[in-house]
């Protein structure tokens, strides 16, 4: 086998020119392999084989970087910097990550999740390059999603100034080549590149402006005509406008023709866009077909290309899409927006159903957050779905533009919590402290999968900013006997009794139900009670666990630092009732971020598993009678 030549950065250059369409082969079989068994994403590493292939027998590393937008599509990158063995533990807890990251090798020159950040980082390495004086490469591969982010426009407006070479390299698998197109635009691309005509340009251009009266206009007229020549036959005119050289297209799964433009990129003085074709899932039919099923695959038959385990339990985006197709028959007003995450958020229903009210702006979380907030301003019902580490990105916006003016706009945060496999920067876990921080923002979580139903329904109605947070998996089916009217700021008893007071939010209802039945079993009286609501406080409810409860336990699927449990301490030290020195603990996930590994062991962890809650309850509760 050739991949078993590639042990080491830079390995590829020593194989023969015959042997690369056969690695390239390799390559995807061992990835669909791999992830058949362990899951990961496909479609998206299908694609860029011969593109990661061609820039490492181009480039050097690790003195060259690399940059990898979102990373996602990294695993060529990884087998040919001789991490192959990593993949036995892809994406699990303690093994290789999904990820480019800068604490596993060398050649990872960025830590990337989250989209449309390569440009920016890449420029950082090239100014810092020069500044330094040091001599390298630096390349940010970038898709044409994430080009929607805005932030890779603001890192292209100040790329244009570079003197000194940088590469940008847009993968673009969206679109079909056209021969005549692709030949004309590559001509004119070598052509550009060359000193000759560099020269040329200048010194006509300097020549003409000379001339008295005339000359500035002549100018001008041979640059209006240029673009608009350029405009018919160069794709890339949008880059050329801002002062970047753009040479392509090239086809990304021709190694040669890629080889080449990077040669002719190389000689740029300044910042240049090499926009490179691609198909995504290429080499694995099912990908090819279904690109977005097998963008982050669970394990799958490779036959068939179908879910090795399929789901036969409904999930909470599942509850979440049933709300809304309902909601969306029953009120005209509902609109629905999401950023590049419509059948991640459960969105396709509604979207097939209503797809004038339906929004997808691509990947640009904070152009969807204002967006919403001026559907509000105009009198409709937005319902803004997604994950919660992507809302992140739009903090400003939920700040600024929705609650400073006290807009209705629903956030539906799908993913709220620890995710598991895609690790640091996929992991919602900060949501309820970030969201908690901002006036007029009420946040709400469900401890099941009715309350889910129920709580959609209520954001809608409620003529205020709101937030509803819900985690990945399986929706909790119990407690269904339950269903109390979702009443504002008003959390739910479940079980009344006395010494112990488990107070709930969201996912964590269920992990306290679980708690209470071990601790009863222990001889110890609980109290069990659903928060519903982060923000408002349930103060009453507070006050009345005052009178007869010994400690007080909250629990939340969230970091520490500004989650639920601090604010429930802080108006337990505030409050002016002194009546009771009830001691609370806080259960919560440490201030820090988490790996990548299966949810059940993070869980575990972290100290939020029901084993770990009952122990440190346990362990309080003792010195507390040791006290009395």
């Amino acid at each position: 086998m050739v991949l078993e030549k590639i042990n080491k950065p830079n390995d590829i250059k020593k194989l023969t020119n015959a042997e690369l369409p056969v690695l390239a082969d390799e390559i995807r079989d061992f990835l669909i392999h791999k992830i058949a068994e362990n899951g990961g994403h496909l479609a998206s590493n299908l694609g860029v084989v011969e593109l990661t292939m061609a820039l490492h027998l181009a480039f050097e590393l690790p003195e060259d970087k690399i940059i990898w937008d979102v990373g996602h599509q990294s695993y060529t990158h990884k087998l040919l910097t001789g991490r192959k063995a990593g993949f036995d533990e892809l994406r699990k807890y303690g093994g290789m990550s999904g990820f480019p990251k800068r604490q596993e090798s060398e050649c990872d020159s960025f830590d990337t999740g989250h989209s449309s950040t390569s440009i920016s980082a890449g420029l950082g390495y090239a100014e810092a390059r020069e500044l330094t004086g040091e001599d390298y490469h630096v390349i940010s591969v970038i898709g044409d999603g994430a080009l929607t982010g805005g932030m890779a426009y603001e890192a292209l407006n100040n790329a244009s100034r570079m003197k000194s070479n940088f590469i940008i390299v847009l993968n673009d698998n969206n679109m079909s080549i056209s021969e005549n197109v692709g030949g004309l635009s590559r001509h004119l691309g070598n052509l550009r590149t060359t000193d000759a005509y560099k020269d040329l340009k200048t010194g006509v251009t300097n020549s003409l402006s000379k001339i008295p009266v005339y000359g500035e206009r002549m100018v001008s007229q041979i640059r209006r005509t240029k673009s608009g020549i350029k405009q018919l036959f160069i794709p890339g005119m949008i880059f050329e406008d801002m002062g970047i050289t753009y040479l392509g297209p090239v086809d990304g799964h021709d190694i040669p023709a890629m080889l080449r433009i990077f040669k002719e990129a190389v000689k740029v003085d300044g910042a240049v866009v090499v926009h490179v074709m691609t198909r995504k899932g290429k080499g694995y039919l099912p990908a090819e077909r279904h690109p977005a099923r097998f963008h982050g695959a669970q394990p799958f038959e490779i036959e068939t290309g179908l879910p090795a385990n399929p789901r036969t339990v409904a999930n909470y985006t599942d509850i979440f899409s049933t709300v809304m197709r309902k909601l969306g028959d029953r009120d005209e007003k509902v609109v629905a927006i999401t950023a590049a995450m419509g059948d991640g958020t459960g969105l396709k229903r509604f979207h097939n159903m209503f797809p004038e009210r339906f929004f997808d702006v691509g990947i640009a979380e904070e152009h969807a957050v204002t967006f919403a907030a001026g559907l509000a301003a105009a009198g409709l019902k937005p319902i803004v779905a997604i994950y919660s580490s992507f809302l992140q990105r739009a903090y400003d916006q939920i700040l600024h533009d929705v609650c400073i003016q006290d807009l209705p706009v629903v956030f539906a945060i799908d993913r709220a919590g620890l995710v598991g496999s895609d690790g640091e920067t996929h992991q919602g876990i900060f949501d309820l402290s970030y969201l908690s921080t901002i006036p007029n923002m009420t946040i709400m979580a469900p401890k099941n999968k009715w309350e889910l139903s129920d709580m959609v329904k209520f954001a809608v109605k409620y003529q205020h900013p709101i937030s509803i947070r819900y985690p990945r998996g399986e929706a909790y089916d119990g407690l269904k006997e339950f269903r109390a009217p979702i009443t504002f700021g008003k959390s739910e008893v479940i079980r009344q009794e006395s010494q112990i007071a488990l107070l709930a939010v969201g996912s964590m209802v269920k992990t306290a139900v679980e708690v209470r039945e071990i601790l009863k079993s222990m001889g110890y009286q609980c109290s069990l009670i659903n928060a519903r609501f982060v923000k408002p406080l349930d103060t009453k409810v507070l006050e009345e666990l005052t009178h007869e409860h010994e400690l007080l336990v909250t629990m939340e699927e969230n970091v520490i630092s500004g989650g639920f449990g601090e604010h429930v301490v802080r108006y337990m030290n505030e409050r002016d009732s002194k009546e009771s020195q009830m001691k609370v603990i806080n259960i919560a996930i440490p201030d820090e971020y988490v790996e990548h590994g299966n949810v059940e062991i993070l869980r575990k962890e972290v100290g939020i598993d029901k084993e770990s809650i009952v122990k440190k309850i346990v362990a309080e509760y003792a010195k507390i009678r040791e006290r009395l």
